[in-house]
């Protein structure tokens, strides 16, 4: 069971705000009617949830001077005063706000798993979250609920066996060392072809294999020592256990030579796009049948797939003739068990926090049983569990002052795209072209997912689990050859983040960001540009980062740049690239400029755009620059800005994302766009020379 199987879809390349997007993406077909969700009788106790947490003038700290160090300056104060809760391993205005729509949906599920005889969605909710909650029969259980799957590893005797295992498994929603499904044609941006991704391993990163960083041996050391204790709660000896822990180390070290790194991947977005045929794809890969394949998924035969990063898929051919069976069964039977233990007895489920929590990223207690299972509902029925969340927690007039700012916002590129000393006519034309077909998503989408079908029940946690995954998956081969559904979204609603999807060129806002202090209906101009219109702002520029400039205005992947444009702009990236190689993070590792460039060119285009409409909009009106508790708007403006990214983090979780996130620290994200705006220095009286000033010769504008 596995049930973060890697998806294709939006996760291979939405571009997101903060936090990793999983999503998928629906195919246009004729669809039943979406289930209507059932009433959930209860009023929303809003005593019940977390405080917002807003920008505060009572928060800045006056021992750190602004010009000195923005994010310091706004939030060390609160940081200070909110260390990470011991059940995380970060914490800041994400996590609150995350906190905030868990609560809101505590109170939902509680009332749906209250309701044995509920139907449509409400059910489906209920049932995942009644068994979940059922810690007695979960522990009862035990190893139980894969036991069949264990056996069936078990009498594998060869590579080919081995082969039709992986095949039949990812029929059943279980894929082990690649992802399959669909995902837009990068040539045919409406319609959706099949996709299979390298996957495979269980440190974060092919890197961390080899790395000779000291944080990296020891996440290799602790991993040993997991995959030894996993093995041993299955019943394995100690000998036994730590004899194939090696055995599985060694595989997947093999697998880890032959993947690409995260930055290799986020740097270059043609890695996901090889086209072959079947028959092309079956001579690269011997000893594994992709004709087989897709007749096993039920797909029919395509004219051409994309076997994206085909050395890795070579490297498991190879593997299914060299490797020995018994160590290929060691392999997909840690992770059967891995995968499964956080939905097994209290054992597995401990010991696999006490690595992927507490050993690998610093968490020093496992979550409550309650905000696990809301973890679950959100990893196989997100948009069912949305549509009862913006029911009671999305007022509509949000919205509509979400697609004023929207409007705004995109006014504001527009004459800074038209104001480019550096680009051409010629591609300046076609920069605007792809302006011109932005398409906003703000809050749910207007038409839900269908999840008729899906059959739940009271009975097991795991099998409603199993019986979710199945569904998805099934859900997902379907769409494969067919026109791509513009309407669907690839995160739920009460998902606190922001995505820009280059291959439908199309900027979504879910519902739970539109809380302070990103957006607030009532609140002063500045706040709201500094806050949700820089996000508005990011994830547009998005489209013309190094990589979402790749795609055209239909979202196809093709070169829309006169040479010298594009080499003009990557030597202006160049210098962002090493902005951030400069900031040192914890224990002398620096942030990776390259690894974090897109991110970079979105919050450096992103504030200048906001900050650009901040000014329109006071102009528009002047009543609005009015001064509050002493601060100017422009002032106020910045301050959101850095208060947006106050972030604690646990020393392992922070040491994980500077190799694998693409996202710079956030104290870093606070202050390096901002120190590239001249509006920074002036809104504060900062002077050539303070470190929140750049000087003119390295100041950096792009967007």
């Amino acid at each position: 069971m596995r049930l973060n199987a890697p998806k294709l879809g939006l996760l291979s390349l939405a571009i997101t705000l903060s936090l990793g997007a999983c999503s998928q993406q629906q195919a246009e077909a004729p669809a039943p009617q979406a289930t209507a969700p059932a009433p959930v009788e209860f009023k929303l106790d809003e005593s019940k949830l977390p405080a917002v947490v807003s920008y505060q003038a009572s928060d800045l700290n006056a021992e750190v001077p602004v010009c000195q160090n923005l994010a310091d300056h706004v939030n060390s104060t609160w940081l200070a005063a909110n260390p990470v809760p011991a059940d995380r391993s970060t914490w800041g205005s994400f996590e609150t706000l995350g906190e905030r729509s868990l609560g809101v949906q505590k109170q939902i599920v509680e009332a749906a798993g209250g309701n044995a005889g509920a139907t449509g969605v409400e059910k489906l909710i209920g049932d995942i979250w009644a068994t979940g909650m059922d810690e007695a029969a979960i522990n009862a259980a035990g190893i139980n609920p894969i036991a069949e799957e264990l056996q069936r590893i078990a009498a594998l005797k060869d590579g080919r066996e081995i082969a039709q295992y992986l095949r039949d498994s990812a029929a059943r929603g279980d894929g082990f060392l690649f992802g399959f499904g669909p995902s837009a044609d990068f040539k045919d941006s409406n319609m959706n072809i099949a996709y299979a991704v390298q996957a495979g391993l269980g440190l974060p990163d092919p890197s961390v294999y080899s790395s000779d960083r000291e944080d990296h041996q020891k996440n290799r050391a602790d991993y040993l020592a997991h995959i030894a204790n996993v093995l041993k709660l299955a019943g394995d000896d100690e000998a036994t256990a730590q004899a194939k822990a090696e055995q599985i180390m060694a595989f997947e070290t093999r697998l880890a030579k032959v993947s690409l790194t995260r930055k290799e991947i986020a740097r270059d977005v043609s890695k996901y796009y090889n086209p072959v045929s079947l028959e092309q794809a079956d001579e690269l890969t011997p000893n594994f049948s992709w004709t087989a394949f897709f007749e096993s998924q039920g797909v029919a035969k395509p004219a051409m797939f994309s076997l994206a990063m085909p050395d890795f898929h070579k490297e498991v051919s190879a593997m299914l003739e060299e490797v020995p069976a018994e160590q290929w069964q060691a392999y997909l039977r840690f992770h059967t068990i891995d995968n499964a233990s956080p939905y097994l007895a209290d054992a597995f489920a401990q010991e696999n926090f006490n690595f992927y929590g507490k050993a690998l990223r610093g968490q020093e207690e496992m979550q409550e049983r309650w905000k696990r299972v809301l973890n679950t509902i959100n990893g196989t029925t997100a948009e069912a569990l949305g549509q009862l969340y913006v029911k009671h927690a999305f007022p509509p007039e949000s919205k509509t002052k979400m697609q004023a700012l929207v409007k705004n916002l995109s006014d504001a590129l527009k004459i800074r795209l038209e104001n480019l000393e550096w680009m051409s006519a010629e591609t300046k034309a076609k920069a605007l072209e792809k302006w011109a077909s932005f398409t906003p998503k703000i809050g749910y989408p207007d038409k839900w997912r269908d999840w008729s079908g899906l059959i739940t029940s009271r009975d097991s946690y795991v099998g409603n689990i199993m019986a979710a995954n199945g569904f998805n998956y099934q859900f997902e081969l379907a769409k494969i050859g067919k026109p791509v559904d513009k309407s669907e979204w690839g995160m739920p609603p009460q998902m606190v983040n922001a995505y820009y999807n280059p291959q439908q060129n199309e900027i979504v806002f879910p519902a739970a960001i539109l809380q302070p202090p990103f957006f607030d209906p009532s609140a002063d101009p500045a706040l709201n540009y500094g806050g949700i219109g820089a996000v508005i702002g990011h994830e547009m520029i998005h489209g013309y980062d190094d990589q979402g400039s790749r795609f055209d205005a239909n979202g196809n992947f093709e070169n829309w740049w006169t040479d010298a444009d594009r080499q003009g702009f990557e030597a202006l990236t160049e210098k962002l690239v090493a902005q951030f190689n400069e900031y040192e993070s914890i224990d002398g590792i620096h942030v990776d400029g390259k690894l974090t460039l897109g991110e970079n060119i979105a919050d450096l285009g992103g504030l200048s755009v906001a900050h650009s409409a901040l000014q329109a909009a006071l102009a528009a009106d002047p009543s609005l620059n009015t001064e509050i508790d002493g601060q100017t708007q422009e002032q106020r403006f910045f301050m959101n800005w850095a208060t947006v990214w106050r972030r604690n983090f646990k020393p392992e979780e922070l040491k994980v994302r500077l190799s694998t996130d693409s996202h710079a620290p956030a104290n870093f994200r606070a202050i390096g766009a901002p120190s590239n705006l001249p509006a920074m220095a002036t809104a504060f009286s900062c002077q050539e020379g303070d470190p929140m000033v750049r000087a003119e010769a390295e100041r950096i504008v792009i967007w």
